[in-house]
């Protein structure tokens, strides 16, 4: 499904950064956007520029705020102080910066497991035509690595040659080919988007609203994930589910509150990622219900009745598809979370003098690092790590937690 996304400010103001501010912690990537935005407009090296790209870089880099910013550059209608383009404050940057919607925008971010054939051809169709108002339009593909191989396939005419005036950009974890296609990777041009420090991730929070207190611990305990700092700065649901899952390491000493807690984190994950989309969902469906005409009589009403509820159980499996997914990630950000007090006990068992993952649960670090032993906290980490691997493996969730518990109360001699 292609996604529009147009997020209502919570934060009581509006961010007009440019995006040489944006990408100040990455010149290098500033640079090569510049120049390519130069390019198009008719300015500087025309070898700059070019139709596809590819953006790749480590988890949390900001890949797609990177794509972002490039696409502002390209229908920005006006230039900041420096005479670059995207100035962050004309409507074309404000749209595609707070990805609002944009007529000459299509943002693709998979919210199930793959971007099919079906979504792919979509795209190909959107693209297709002229940009109505900004000079380019731009098609951003995040999460490519979720091309299947068909819809792969689908796009490598348009990726090869795109519609006149039409940037594709591909947004993928690597350029290896479990990543990505390989033969897409061929016609494209390719930007490796660098691990963002933790002043780039508390600049880019700060100027979004957020204070610098709670920028700079977003920052630090998601390993300088941009969009997961975000999101625990925004939720309240995120920052319980934080807690929850590093209290943990504190509940195995406990007997059986271990498992309880577990039981309760996992249930609250679910619950999470219900809720988070509950909103988007109904809305979803009463677009369906309208358009069928639910609930009207007359002639034809019979047959609009029946294609309604054929339309709103496809769209139910792909509502569960998308839970799916989320529950997954959630699951898999507790677990990083989890291994993050482990990591800092061992650094002050150590004497490491290194930045905690955790500062604001020092004190259960401490105290970890008191209780248990170097190889006990190795051994920790090891059984976390286990359980990540059983997940994708079709575990169940309670059966995966309960056997990572019981082996982190061995691993801290808990009885």
């Amino acid at each position: 499904m292609i996604t529009h996304f147009s997020y209502p400010s919570r934060l009581g103001r509006v961010n007009t950064s440019s995006v040489a501010e944006r990408l100040a912690d990455a010149p290098s990537v500033a640079h090569t956007i510049f120049s390519a935005a130069r390019a198009a407009r008719g300015e500087g090296d025309p070898r700059a520029m070019s139709h596809s790209w590819l953006f790749t870089g480590p988890p949390g880099a900001g890949r797609s705020l990177a794509a972002q910013c490039f696409a502002a550059a390209l229908m920005c209608t006006s230039a900041d102080e420096n005479g670059n383009p995207g100035c962050g404050r004309c409507p074309s940057c404000q749209s595609v910066l707070a990805k609002q919607a944009h007529t000459d925008l299509v943002y693709v971010d998979p919210q199930e497991q793959f971007i099919t054939v079906g979504e792919a051809r979509e795209v190909i169709g959107r693209a297709a035509s002229l940009p109505s108002v900004a000079p380019w339009r731009v098609v951003i593909f995040n999460k490519a690595d979720r091309l299947r191989n068909e819809a792969a396939n689908a796009l490598l005419k348009t990726v090869e040659e795109p519609p006149e005036r039409t940037v594709i950009i591909m947004v993928a974890p690597s350029e290896d080919p479990e990543d990505f296609s390989v033969t897409l990777r061929s016609r494209c041009r390719y930007l490796y988007i660098p691990a963002p420090s933790v002043e780039g991730v508390v600049k880019q929070l700060v100027a979004e609203g957020t204070s610098e207190d709670d920028a700079r611990l977003a920052a630090v305990t998601t390993l300088r994930h941009v969009g997961r700092a975000r999101h625990l700065v925004n939720e309240p649901a995120a920052q319980k589910r934080r807690a929850m899952a590093i209290n943990l390491a504190e509940d195995v000493f406990h007997g059986s509150q271990a498992f309880q807690s577990v039981t309760a984190l996992l249930k609250f994950i679910e619950k999470e990622a219900k809720d988070s989309h509950a909103a988007a969902e109904e809305a979803e469906r009463s677009k369906i219900e309208q358009s069928f005409g639910v609930g009207a009589k007359g002639k034809g009403a019979t047959k609009a009745q029946r294609d309604a509820r054929s339309a709103l159980k496809d769209l139910e499996d792909l509502h569960k598809k998308r839970a799916k997914r989320r529950i997954a990630d959630g699951l898999d950000i507790a677990l990083v979370d989890l291994a993050g007090i482990y990591r800092d006990a061992l650094m002050l068992k150590v004497g490491a003098d290194v930045e905690m993952t955790h500062p604001d649960f020092a004190g259960l670090a401490g105290e970890l690092a008191q209780r248990v032993s170097e190889d006990g906290l190795l051994a920790a980490q090891s059984a976390i790590r286990t359980c990540r691997e059983q997940l994708p493996q079709n575990v169940t969730p309670q059966v995966a937690f309960d056997g990572m518990v019981g082996r982190l109360r061995m691993a801290c001699g808990a009885r």
